[in-house]
């Protein structure tokens, strides 16, 4: 072997460097990492398609966390192509589909994942988001329009299947990772994180309510820019549409209008008809000088509550501008 080869770092220690700097935050960094240890796997001529499937899955969702969507695609499809019907590579290339608003293959990838394994419940919800915003998109033939569902084989739902020795009952999507992965890869995205467990879940969402409430009195009192902490804190455990809302009324008041119009964007994932996120995004987009977008959402609003006053005052001052 070459002099100094062994000093070079192994496939597995750069993964596992990439892993704690993933759980810093540090995902720049990170990816460095994952992309040393390919070249490392390239370089010595190893075929190891799960090792580099993982490798390029953890680089990915990276990028996901830094918003470069397309990517976090790339290396999602990469990481397929070397072990088909991976869950972690499909959930995060139909995340980043839908941040893309490529609703239809994001549907398609949630979708497949629920062959694989029906209980991961971050492809139910993606469903559900996807069929509101193809309905809304497409019309009620929005299925015609839709690209081949792959056929997952049962080689591939066995593969995935929980060992035995799996506490009866517990709900752990990690523990259907394939050998070699689980434990030591990177956490799952956090937005579209299904928790191991239903009581940890419960709990997440009860601290979530919680904090929420407390930016809700911050509001009462005034103190807006301590409230868009509570509001974070709360979304980071559980995406709730009001808690969008909510945050984005303390932005208006802040004069952020564009974080406003991003948070009634994500409200409006989770509820397209969301009367309050309309008119905020509205507003926002006013103080924007969008003019055109901020009809568009006032006419929609409409819709829903054609006699909302403050919709129409809005509407008339737009007409104005």
């Amino acid at each position: 072997s070459r002099p100094g080869a062994a000093m070079a770092a192994s496939p597995g220690a750069l993964r596992r460097a990439g892993n704690e700097e993933f759980r810093r935050g540090q995902y720049g960094p990170a990816a460095a990492l994952y992309t040393r240890a390919l070249a490392v796997l390239e370089a010595s001529g190893e075929a190891a398609a799960e090792e580099r499937s993982v490798l390029l899955a953890n680089r990915a969702a990276c990028h996901l966390k830094d918003g470069a969507c397309r990517l976090c695609v790339a290396d999602c499809s990469g990481a397929l192509e070397l072990v088909p019907f991976g869950i972690k590579p499909l959930l995060r290339r139909a995340a980043a589909y839908e941040a893309l608003e490529s609703y239809r293959l994001a549907y398609v990838d949630y979708k497949t994942v629920l062959q694989v394994d029906c209980t991961v419940q971050a492809a139910h919800d993606g469903v559900n988001r996807m069929t509101k915003a193809l309905l809304e998109k497409d019309g009620v033939n929005w299925r015609q329009k839709l690209p081949p569902i792959p056929t997952v084989p049962v080689s591939a739902q066995t593969r995935w299947s929980v060992p035995s020795a799996a506490a009866p009952g517990a709900n752990t999507p990690l523990a259907t990772a394939p050998r070699g992965e689980a434990g030591e890869n990177v956490p799952w995205g956090r937005a579209w994180s299904p928790v191991a467990q239903t009581d940890q879940t419960a709990a997440g969402t009860e601290r979530a309510r919680t904090l929420k409430e407390e930016g809700n009195e911050l509001v009462k009192k005034g103190n807006h820019k301590k409230a868009v902490e509570k509001y974070s804190q709360s979304l980071q455990l559980s995406q709730e549409c009001a808690t969008y809302t909510n945050r984005a009324l303390c932005y208006l008041t802040l004069k952020q209008y564009k974080e406003a119009a991003q948070d009634c964007t994500e409200a409006l994932r989770l509820d397209p008809k969301n009367v309050k996120a309309l008119y905020r995004r509205a507003q926002a987009l006013k103080e924007l000088k969008d003019y055109k977008s901020s009809i568009a959402d006032i006419n929609s609003l409409l819709k829903t509550e054609p006699k909302n006053t403050a919709a129409l005052r809005l509407l008339q001052e737009l007409n104005r501008a």
